[in-house]
């Protein structure tokens, strides 16, 4: 088999795959909106088709929700299993108004395409079945074993993701996993993330007098909802921006030389990036750069609050109640479990008298650090380079994917984090793009991974 047979297919199919690309963008498979469910399950169907096509076995398995859909390339002896997760759902494009052309009707834009999906995580994914289309007609077969898992409650939570793992493990059984929902580190900088943070969420309602009640009759008489939120929320932090929640960081190791001087060797461009977001200066955790507080330490965040009158004009209240919804960002060494529960104890602890805390949690993520040096990464790294003409950078990401919790628990499986997009290409925002040149960049990358993981010795 010639990886070169393989690459002369991707150069003459480069024109039909952007087309392809294009008809599953132009599928509005919104998961969080019940109108859409068709429309879902018709992207499932077009992403099955895509397998069918392959001689690939393939079917859409149903669960609570949306489609899972599955498939396997013929066996390869002797070769190692990949497992490839990606997304089929998309975000709501709201507010439509703010998009330069409909979100589902794909424009072709100064070398980008313009479509709600086209990043996160279409466009992405779309990469690894092309990759496979390109060995299987390029040059006779794929030379390991390839096993996809694409769902379609990404956006949603991937509420039935998990008892479908379950349920599958020896089915899914692999070597290494591989996902491209990430970024690259910026334009012709390609990455492979190493790290991600995990989560805890959490949701703080105070409850006081059982209604409305007038400020003037009966302030400074009782404890005030919102008052007492402010106070909860003031108290999560000290003055420099350290974080007062107890054993917050207990476990948490020193970033290593090694680690930090990675980390600014980047030359990440601070002031491109706060004129990126209009904000005028950095702020956090002192002792540390910007880089690694959004990437390698913790943090703790207001995500949104509530209470009261919120009308024009004055209405002179104590408020019944006041809610804030709070998450916390977790680095490796951080139990989330722990942490919701040291969490709420602070908070109950501050209580003023004559309130009532109500404390709602959801499911938590670790955060994750994976071995640069392992075979499975200078592999992932070979690959790219061939494709970008330049050799990936390893990077962190602040954010977090569950699935890669999922993986390693349930099937004991570490994953490789490609991504082809831009952090600017407006993920879930309006005028969502992706660059051409990376779609087929990634497309290459993927089918020289394939190469390069068949190369490792058993």
């Amino acid at each position: 088999m010639s990886i070169a047979a393989v690459d002369h297919y991707l150069q003459n199919a480069a024109p039909r795959f952007e087309g392809e690309l294009l008809d599953l963008l132009r599928i509005p498979s919104v998961s969080a909106e019940s109108r859409y469910a068709p429309e879902v399950r018709r992207a499932a169907e077009f992403v099955r088709q895509q397998f069918l096509s392959l001689g690939f076995q393939s079917e859409a398995i149903e669960t609570d929700g949306h489609p899972i859909v599955y498939a396997e390339s013929p066996a390869v002896p002797g070769a190692p299993t990949v497992l490839v997760y990606g997304h089929y759902d998309v975000q709501p494009a709201d507010p439509l108004e703010l998009w330069q052309t409909p979100p589902f009707e794909p424009a072709i834009r100064d070398g980008f395409v313009f479509a709600r999906g086209a990043t996160d995580d279409k466009g992405q994914m779309f990469t690894h079945i092309k990759s496979a289309e390109a060995w299987v007609k390029g040059a006779g077969r794929v030379p390991v074993n390839l096993k996809y898992v694409i769902e379609g409650e990404e956006e949603v939570g991937s509420n039935n993701l998990e008892r479908f793992l379950e349920g599958a493990k020896t089915r899914l059984a692999a070597d290494v996993a591989v996902i491209s929902d990430t970024s690259q580190f910026g334009p012709g900088k390609p990455a492979v993330t190493h790290g991600l943070r995990g989560i805890v969420a959490c949701e703080v309602t105070l409850h006081g007098p059982r209604q409305d009640l007038h400020s003037g009759i009966f302030g400074g008489s009782i404890a005030n909802p919102a008052n007492g939120l402010a106070r909860l929320i003031a108290s999560l932090h000290d003055d420099s921006g350290r974080i007062r929640i107890p054993g917050f960081y207990e476990g948490i190791p020193p970033l290593t030389s090694a680690e930090r001087k990675r980390l600014q060797d980047l030359n990440f461009d601070e002031g491109a990036y706060l004129s990126e977001i209009a904000v005028p200066a950095a702020h956090g955790e002192p002792g540390f750069s910007t880089l690694e507080r959004r990437w390698v330490r913790p943090t703790c965040d207001i995500n949104g609050m509530t209470s009261g009158y919120q009308g024009e004009g004055p209405k002179t209240i104590i408020p019944a109640w006041a809610r804030a919804k709070i998450t916390c960002r977790l680095v490796p060494h951080q139990d989330p479990e722990r942490i919701l529960h040291s969490l709420e104890g602070f908070l109950r602890a501050q209580l003023l008298p004559g309130l009532r805390l109500e404390f709602k949690s959801w499911h938590g993520c670790p955060g994750y650090a994976f071995d640069t040096d392992n075979r499975f990464m200078q592999a992932a790294c070979r690959a790219i380079e061939s494709a970008f003409g330049v050799p990936p950078v390893f990077i962190r990401e602040g954010g977090t994917i569950p699935v890669v919790e999922s993986f390693r628990r349930i099937l004991g499986l570490d994953t490789l984090l490609l991504g082809w997009g831009q952090n600017t290409d407006n993920l879930h925002g309006p005028n969502e793009h992706f660059s051409l040149q990376d779609f087929h960049r990634g497309i290459r990358a993927s089918a020289h991974l394939w190469y390069q993981l068949s190369q490792l010795t058993p």
